[in-house]
C-alpha cells in the first residue's frame, strides 16, 4: 500500500478543504507519498476561538486513530494548531509523525527573514497565536500580529479579503518592520502570489510549509 500524508482541516468547511488541496498541488509528485486533504465534518465552521479550539481536539484525536494502515503523516490544518500535542502522543505509538500549520509556518519564516509580521483572522485570535510563540521561544522575532477583522466562512469573498491583506501586511513592513509575512489561516491559501507581489516580502502559506515538512519526514523517515 502507498503511503499518504493526511491534511486535517479542523473545522467543516468544504470550501476551505477545496482551498487546502489546491495549495498542496505543487507539493504532488510520482513516487509520492499521497497527499489527502480531508476534514473534520463535526468541526465548527471555523475554529475562531479558543472554545473552538479545545472544542475539536478530542473528536481530532479520534479522527486520526481511525487513519488508515497507509498514513506516514498527519497535518493539522488550522493555525492555532488544536489538538497538536494530544494527536502526536495518540499518533506516537504508530510512528506516525503530527505536524501543526503554525508552528512549521514560524519554523519556515525564521528561515527566510529575521522580522515574521502574521496577518490573522480576527483580533482575538492574536493573544492565542502570542502564547504558542512564546511557547515556542520566537516571540523576540515577530515583528508584530494583525488581523483583517473576517471570519472564515468571509474570506471567501476575495476582494474583500485581499484588500484587507494586503492592506495590513503593508503595514507590517512599512511600520513595524516585517520582512516576511506569514498567513494566519488555512483559509487563505489562494492569497499568497497576489499577497507577496503587493509587500514585496517573502509570503508563508502555513499549510504549504508543514505539508513539505511532512513530504520530507516521511520520505526520510524521521
Amino acid at each position: 500500500m502507498s503511503s499518504a500524508i493526511y491534511v486535517i482541516n479542523p473545522n467543516s468547511s468544504l470550501r476551505v478543504t477545496q482551498g487546502i488541496d489546491v495549495a498542496l498541488s505543487p507539493l504532488r509528485m510520482s513516487g509520492g507519498p499521497r497527499f489527502v486533504s480531508d476534514w473534520l465534518r463535526s468541526g465548527p465552521p471555523g475554529v475562531q476561538s479558543q472554545q473552538d479550539v479545545d472544542g475539536v481536539a478530542m473528536p481530532l484525536v479520534q479522527h486520526c486513530l481511525a487513519l488508515p494502515d497507509d498514513c506516514a503523516a498527519v497535518v493539522i490544518a488550522c493555525f492555532s494548531d488544536p489538538g497538536l500535542y494530544a494527536v502526536r502522543e495518540a499518533m506516537q505509538p504508530r510512528g506516525v509523525p503530527v505536524l501543526g500549520i503554525s508552528e512549521c509556518a514560524m519554523l519556515t519564516a525564521l528561515s527566510m527573514g529575521h522580522r515574521v509580521g502574521v496577518i490573522a483572522i480576527l483580533e482575538t485570535s492574536i493573544a492565542r497565536h502570542m502564547r504558542n510563540y512564546g511557547a515556542m521561544g520566537i516571540s523576540s522575532r515577530i515583528a508584530g500580529e494583525a488581523a483583517i477583522g473576517l471570519g472564515v466562512t468571509e474570506l471567501a469573498d476575495q476582494e474583500r479579503t485581499l484588500t484587507r491583506m494586503v492592506e495590513v501586511g503593508q503595514r507590517l513592513v512599512r511600520e513595524q518592520g516585517a520582512n516576511v509575512l506569514v498567513m494566519g489561516c488555512a483559509g487563505m491559501a489562494s492569497y499568497r502570489d497576489a499577497l507577496a507581489e503587493a509587500t514585496g516580502v517573502p509570503v508563508v502559506e502555513p499549510t504549504q510549509a508543514a505539508a513539505a515538512m511532512a513530504l520530507g519526514r516521511a520520505r526520510l523517515g524521521w
